[in-house]
């Protein structure tokens, strides 16, 4: 798969949504990653990454491991 920006499909009880990732690189020279749902929403914002590469294999590893990722309830609600 390519992990360059491009829309995502996700799909949230059942409701196809389109969403982007957005890689910015900030004032200190380190990168990140938000993704965006359809509203413009930011719904995951990632950790720092040093190099761009690394930034771009982080979205990669999101889309492949978070649409069949398990919920651990720790709430105790």
């Amino acid at each position: 798969r390519d992990a360059r920006m491009r829309l995502y499909t996700m799909s949230i009880r059942g409701v196809c949504m389109a969403g982007k990732f957005v890689l910015k690189k900030g004032a200190s020279g380190k990168y990140h990653f938000n993704l965006h749902a359809s509203n413009g929403q930011i719904i995951v914002t990632s950790e720092t990454y040093e190099r761009k590469q690394s930034a771009l294999a982080g979205i990669a590893s999101v889309k492949a491991h978070a649409a069949d990722a398990e919920i651990d309830d720790q709430s105790e609600d």
